[in-house]
C-alpha cells in the first residue's frame, strides 16, 4: 500500500519550534498485523467525510492552548495499542478501578478528554461511524505532525473493542525494563528492534515525571549489593538529574529529549548514544547490540542524506504500531462514547 509522508508544513502549535525537511519522503508500507486488509488510508472518505479533518481541528485547537497535550496523545496511542492491541480499552472508564486505565502502569495518562471531545463533534456529523480507536489514531498522527514530525497517511477501519480489564495492562513496557524484557514486549506485538529504537524515539517531544526517576537515582540495585545511583549514568549527567529530582519528588517535570525536549529531532538518540537517557528504558536501547547498531544508524550527521532516513522510518513504525490487533469487520463496536461500552 503506498502511503505518504509529508513535512508538516504550516500546521505547526504556536511556541514549539519545528526543523521540516524540504523534500518529500515517499514510503511503502506493509501493514503488520492486519492480514485481512480491512484498515485502508480514506476508509471514512465517503461515510464521514470530515472525520480526520475534525479530529486534526480539536488536535490542533487542543495543541494551541496547551503544547504539552501533543506528546501526551502520542502516548496515549502507544498506551492503547500495546494491550491488548489498537482497539480504544485505554480509554474505558468506570468498573470500580478495575478498567485497564486504572493500571498504575497507566500512571499520568493524559489526553483522554481531547478524543472524547472530537468523538462528540463526530458523532453530531456522522452518528456510529467513527471509531474511538481510529480517533485515538488519528490524534497520534496529528499531534506527531504539529510538534514538527512527519505527517503521514493513517490507515483507518478499527472497531472498539469490547474489553477492558486492569490487569491487561501488565504487559505494558515499563521504566525499569531492561533490553531483553522490552524485545520481548515488542515481539509479542510483531514488532522488532527497529521499531522500538525508532517508537522509544518519541521521546524526542515531552517530559516525564521524576517518579520515574527515584528507582534510577536512588534505589538501583548495584552489582555489589546495595542500593545507589544506577552506575552508568555519567556523573556530570547524574548530578544533573539529582538537582532535578529530588529523593522523594515525585511531581516535578523535565524534558525526556536532553536539551531538545520541544523539537522533533534525532537528538533523543544522539543523547542515548552519549550516555545522556533521562529514564532507563531509554538508556537500554545502548545496552544491546541489536538495538545498538540501529541508534548509531540514525545518529550520524549524513543520514539525513544518505540514510537510514528517521522522520519516514518513525512514520512507518507509527503505521505498523497502530496495526496491532486491530478489530475490524463485524467485530467489535463503534462507541457512541469513547469512556463507555454501548
Amino acid at each position: 500500500m503506498a502511503r505518504r509522508c509529508r513535512s508538516s508544513g504550516g500546521g505547526n502549535v504556536p511556541g514549539l519550534a519545528v526543523a521540516a525537511p524540504s523534500w518529500l519522503l515517499v514510503a511503502t508500507v506493509v501493514l503488520a498485523g492486519v492480514a485481512d486488509g480491512q484498515l485502508q488510508v480514506g476508509f471514512y472518505s465517503k461515510s464521514c467525510p470530515g472525520a480526520e479533518s475534525t479530529v486534526a481541528s480539536v488536535v490542533r485547537q487542543a495543541g494551541s492552548a496547551d503544547s504539552t497535550i501533543l506528546p501526551a496523545l502520542l502516548r496515549l496511542q502507544f498506551h492503547d495499542c500495546f494491550v491488548r492491541g489498537c482497539d480504544g480499552s485505554v480509554l474505558i472508564k468506570g468498573g470500580g478501578g478495575s478498567a485497564e486505565v486504572d493500571n498504575s502502569k497507566h500512571q499520568g495518562l493524559r489526553g483522554l478528554e481531547i478524543i472524547e471531545g472530537a468523538k462528540t463533534q463526530l458523532e453530531a456529523q456522522c452518528p456510529g461511524v467513527v471509531s474511538c480507536a481510529d480517533i485515538v489514531a488519528l490524534a497520534a498522527r496529528d499531534a506527531v505532525a504539529f510538534t514538527g514530525g512527519p505527517s503521514f497517511d493513517v490507515p483507518t477501519g478499527r472497531r472498539d473493542g469490547k474489553v477492558s480489564n486492569l490487569r491487561d495492562a501488565d504487559a505494558l513496557p515499563d521504566v525499569h525494563d531492561g533490553i531483553g524484557a522490552l524485545r520481548s514486549k515488542f515481539r509479542a506485538n510483531g514488532l522488532d528492534e527497529k521499531d522500538l529504537v525508532l517508537l522509544t524515539a518519541a521521546h524526542t517531544v515531552g517530559t516525564t515525571a521524576c517518579f520515574f526517576l527515584q528507582d534510577r537515582l536512588y534505589n538501583f540495585p548495584l552489582p555489589g549489593g546495595g542500593r545507589g545511583s544506577d552506575p552508568t549514568i555519567p556523573p556530570g549527567f547524574l548530578s544533573e538529574l539529582k538537582s532535578r529530582c529530588a529523593p522523594g519528588d515525585f511531581n516535578t517535570r523535565l524534558p525526556l529529549d536532553r536539551g531538545s525536549g520541544g523539537v522533533f529531532d534525532t537528538s533523543i538518540l544522539r543523547n542515548i548514544r552519549n550516555g545522556f537517557a533521562v529514564i532507563g528504558s531509554d538508556a537500554a536501547l545502548y545496552n544491546d547490540t541489536a538495538t545498538v547498531d540501529v541508534v548509531d544508524s540514525y545518529s550520524g550527521l549524513l543520514s539525513n542524506f544518505f540514510g537510514p532516513y528517521f522522520r519516514q522510518d518513525f512514520a512507518d513504525a507509527m503505521v505498523r504500531m497502530g496495526s496491532i490487533g486491530v478489530v475490524t469487520g463485524g467485530a467489535g463496536e463503534v462507541r457512541k462514547v469513547c469512556s463507555k461500552f454501548n
